[in-house]
């Protein structure tokens, strides 16, 4: 209301509550809280986006050690750890009794392979807050880790005490009844040829643990090619050795038909470093082995070498090479070389649970679409798998492959195998 020329003050304050009130409605409306926002990036694996929203809030309030944390937070579940353990270093530099952030730090340490380091820090969790049941489970799962049983156990039954709906240990508490030592693994494959009839093969395995140093594989195998029958049976020890790597040994007999190798013998040695905390790779593995195979009319020898590069965010790169030395009666001894690419990487879900997958791509003069066929062609085969983790016991894989030979034939192979840990 106008007087004159002066404005009704009275108006004036109704008016400046009224703005005040359609402001903070509209902020309510249009800024949802950005904890919530980054939670659900991080559920779609966004990391750009969420780290983009926490770092407007470190700017806004630097000083916010709980801001800094959930910036650590996202960069631990991206993958980038050294960056990730370099923030909860400073947060507990500067509030250094918060055992979140300790337990942060423990999951970093626990990503990097740094299992003392990850229980030491649990340590102090626990020192600071006894009587939470989560940092209990996560120091049970790191005594596992270590192989100290008994003291996970006790770790595991503590965190039911104070929480006893807590799934983690109760899972933790399962696994440590008798820890698995064996593998058992069923499988079948197919594979389609343009040219000929299809094959079909499938076997059982069985791979024991027995001790941290000393591992055996047993597995027979039963082939349908080409409309004959065959079988075979394998069998491999494997020594391993902290400082050394693993070398394992075997050899395999069959009841041949002229289809698939009447006997074979091998060896493989594997041995990996970490590498360190870089943005590109964390670890490296070497893996070199010989395999000789005789058939009823050939003599195959195989030589190969594979690298594997660890990378961030569980991701593996494979590269290797293959050399096969071939005699044939009436054609001599020849050598072809060839070698395939294998990219691994994470999907979704959690150490219990999960989804993984696998691309690869294969050239030279090998069948890659089943390893024991070895002949003499051209070949590029295309494929990529999954594995689905049921339990921390069960999982099942499953691949499938396209393949282009010369002179202008193909190959469609696919499987599944299904493993259960005891």
């Amino acid at each position: 209301m106008r007087v004159g020329s002066e404005v009704c003050p009275v108006t004036l304050r109704s008016l400046a509550a009224v703005w005040i009130v359609c402001s903070l409605a509209w902020g309510q409306q249009t800024t949802p809280d950005w904890q919530e926002q980054v939670r659900k990036y991080a559920q779609q694996q966004d990391w750009n986006a969420a780290m983009h929203i926490v770092d407007l809030e470190v700017a806004r309030t630097p000083q916010d050690m709980d801001v800094r944390a959930w910036r650590a937070r996202v960069l631990l579940w991206s993958g980038q750890l050294a960056d990730a353990e370099r923030e909860f270093r400073e947060i507990l530099a500067a509030v250094p009794q918060d055992p979140d952030n300790w337990m942060g730090l423990a999951s970093v340490y626990s990503r990097e392979g740094r299992t003392e380091d990850a229980e030491k820090a649990l340590e102090r969790a626990l020192e600071l807050d006894p009587k939470r049941a989560d940092i209990h489970a996560a120091r049970g799962r790191v005594l596992r880790d270590l192989h100290q049983l008994e003291d996970a156990k006790m770790e595991f039954r503590r965190a039911l005490e104070l929480d006893p709906q807590n799934t983690e240990a109760r899972a933790g508490l399962l696994s440590l009844r008798g820890e698995a030592k064996h593998e058992l693994r069923f499988g079948v494959d197919t594979d389609l040829f343009s040219f000929a009839e299809a094959n079909h093969d499938g076997g059982v395995s069985l791979t024991s643990q027995w001790t941290p140093h000393w591992a055996t594989t047993a597995a027979g195998a039963f082939y349908r090619w080409a409309g004959t029958d065959a079988g075979g049976f394998s069998g491999s020890v494997t020594r391993k050795t902290a400082s050394l790597g693993a070398l394992t040994v075997g050899a395999a007999t069959a009841h041949d038909n002229g289809v698939i190798p009447r006997a074979e013998a091998f060896f493989d040695y594997d041995r990996g470093w970490k590498v360190g905390q870089s943005d590109w790779v964390r670890g490296l593995e070497i893996d070199y082995g010989q395999h000789w195979y005789w058939y009823s009319s050939a003599r195959i020898l195989t030589l190969h070498e594979t690298t594997t590069l660890y990378l961030p965010r569980d991701w593996t790169w494979s590269l290797a090479l293959i050399g096969a030395r071939s005699y044939f009666p009436g054609d001599g001894t020849d050598w072809r070389p060839s070698g395939y690419s294998k990219i691994n990487f994470p999907i979704t879900g959690t150490e219990q649970r999960g989804l993984g997958g696998n691309l690869f791509y294969a050239v030279g003069t090998e069948d890659f679409a089943e390893i024991n066929q070895i002949g003499r062609f051209a070949s590029h085969t295309y494929g990529g798998g999954l594995r689905f983790r049921l339990t921390p016991l069960q999982d099942i894989t499953g691949f499938a492959a396209y393949q282009k030979r010369i002179p202008d034939r193909t190959e469609t192979s696919f499987g599944f195998t299904y493993g259960i840990r005891f």
